[in-house]
């Protein structure tokens, strides 16, 4: 270990945090208990809950939450999944090829406002759905819902029952692990592949470090982000990342603009931040952005089928990443994906000096200029 590592080890005894981590008595890997929530918790009762018929209770945002959003003026398409109504993007001709956008957390389809509006303009079919949980999609309460393997069986239905077909798929953060697994296990819906600040990680059983604790317990304490990871930030990034997972999933606030304006490079407006607020009125529609960096720890190893296949996707794969992203923009995880998937040989990679996390943010149109110049160069 280096010196200026050790060094950082130590300086991170005496920096506080309401965040506690301990690895070796660890937790699970999924959702099993929740702790009584605490009394400063705001649990609004006024908000209806709704059942699908298997009992699962969820809530919808209001729609006045979506009036007026700045840049984001796409018509609402639904698609039932188990009951719950997963809302999408689909802009531009419907014989268009089909650019499937894919996002991660805490994030909705406003994300990819900026590419939509630019790749339409080009002919291209638009379709950015909602996670369940997540923007105008419907939101179940309970946290146990959200796992690795039922938001990727979610996405794997979506894609069937829109008959996607020859698909460009642009997938980043929790989009990335969602949709990397989808294509290696189903290529044949894939034409076409952009990884943008993304990866899957190679997790097995007994190799993924992360923890779910059991019980979760919500924490009035942990507030605002920087002062509760500040500690572990220099411990490296397992650290860093279980610090990540207990912050918002012991949080009892709407953490998401903050989150937003941490991991961009461009300064949002009050209506961009509140746009990515609009789903999220209070903390009973916060489940899904509080749990899914947890599902983390829930994979051990089902991705490994996705893995082998795409080590042998011979269809065209770009790597685009933002350098300022300290989490999946390190050039060794491009590096990884080229050297992986055979269809990467020959593209264009690129990395961006001046985008973080949410590149799609920071420079999205450049990164519509780069989707479009990708499917022209490979075309089908």
């Amino acid at each position: 270990m280096s010196f200026i590592k050790k060094l950082k080890k130590v300086a991170a005894n005496f920096i506080p945090s309401p965040i506690k981590i301990d690895f070796q008595k660890g937790g699970s890997s999924s959702v099993q208990e929740i702790a009584p929530y605490p009394k400063e918790v705001f649990w609004d009762s006024s908000v209806p809950v709704h059942k699908t018929d298997s009992g699962l209770e969820f809530v919808r945002t209001p729609t006045d939450r979506f009036k007026n959003l700045s840049g984001y003026t796409f018509v609402e398409n639904y698609i039932d999944i188990n009951g719950l109504r997963m809302h999408y993007v689909d802009e531009g001709p419907k014989d268009g090829q089909i650019i499937l956008m894919l996002h991660g957390q805490p994030t909705w389809s406003y994300l990819y406002r900026k590419m939509i509006t630019g790749l339409v303009e080009k002919g291209y079919r638009c379709i950015a759905p909602d996670l369940i949980g997540m923007g105008k999609s419907d939101k179940p309460i309970h946290e146990k819902y959200h796992s690795y393997d039922q938001h990727c069986l979610n996405i794997l239905v979506f894609i069937q029952k829109l008959d996607l077909l020859n698909i460009t798929t642009f997938v980043q953060d929790w989009g990335s692990l969602i949709g990397m697994r989808i294509v290696g296990e189903n290529p044949n819906y894939f034409a076409r592949v952009i990884l943008a600040n993304g990866d899957l990680p190679s997790f097995k059983t007994d190799s993924n470090p992360f923890y779910i604790p059991n019980p979760v317990v919500v924490n009035p304490k942990i507030n605002l982000l920087k002062p509760a990871v500040a500690k572990y930030a220099l411990k490296g990034m397992d650290y860093w990342f279980q610090s990540w997972i207990l912050f918002c999933l012991n949080n009892m606030n709407t953490f998401v603009g903050e989150v937003m304006n941490l991991s961009t490079e461009v300064n949002l407006t009050e209506a961009e931040t509140a746009g990515y607020q609009a789903p999220f009125p209070s903390f009973i529609f916060m489940a899904g952005p509080r749990t899914l960096p947890s599902m983390n720890a829930g994979i051990r190893g089902q991705q490994k089928v996705a893995i082998e296949g795409l080590k042998k996707f011979e269809k065209p794969f770009l790597s685009l990443i933002g350098l300022k992203d300290r989490l999946l923009g390190r050039r060794s995880i491009q590096k990884k994906w080229i050297a992986i998937v055979p269809g990467a040989k020959g593209q264009n990679h690129e990395q961006f000096e001046n985008a973080n996390h949410f590149i799609q943010e920071d420079i999205g149109d450049i990164m519509a200029d780069r989707t479009h110049q990708f499917i022209l160069n490979n075309p089908i």
